[in-house]
């Protein structure tokens, strides 16, 4: 009697759509990704991503050298480059990034690294503008109230 196969993809729902494709551990890709799908990266990627409205995770195997627009952005990898995300940046214990972060939303993890500087904008739809921006690279943050 064969041994059955079970096969289990995972699926995040979006507000776009609720596929996702996935860049196995085995492959680089160089040059523009866009498109209107959520992406799990655990292999390479050099260049630049763009998933406005979609969620872009970097797997733990993922090593990314691009800017990333996304709505969502979960780092368990590591990133080199600039990320805007609309809505959050989640680095997990994990993750790296190395790069400028302008999001609605960050959370860093204990054990995360981090390096970089961080501009918090208000969540598109609201009042446009900056709420804080600072550097955890060494700059000081600028203060909240003038």
């Amino acid at each position: 009697m064969p041994t059955p196969v079970f096969e289990t993809a995972i699926r995040t729902p979006t507000a776009t759509s609720g596929e996702q494709s996935t860049i196995g551990k085995g492959l680089l890709i160089k040059g523009e990704i866009s498109g209107t799908e959520s992406l799990y990266v655990d292999g390479k990627v050099e260049g630049s991503i763009n998933l406005p409205g979609n969620r872009v995770t970097i797997g733990r195997n993922g090593q990314v050298a691009a800017s990333i627009n996304a709505r969502e952005i979960v780092v368990l990898g590591k990133i080199r480059g600039n990320v805007t995300a609309a809505d959050r940046v989640d680095i997990r214990v994990e993750g790296s990034l190395s790069g400028d972060v302008t999001a609605a939303r960050i959370s860093i993890e204990d054990g995360a690294f981090f390096k970089g500087g961080i501009d918090i904008r208000k969540p598109e739809g609201k009042q446009g503008g900056t709420l804080a921006s600072g550097s955890l690279a060494g700059e000081a943050p600028k203060p909240l109230l003038p």
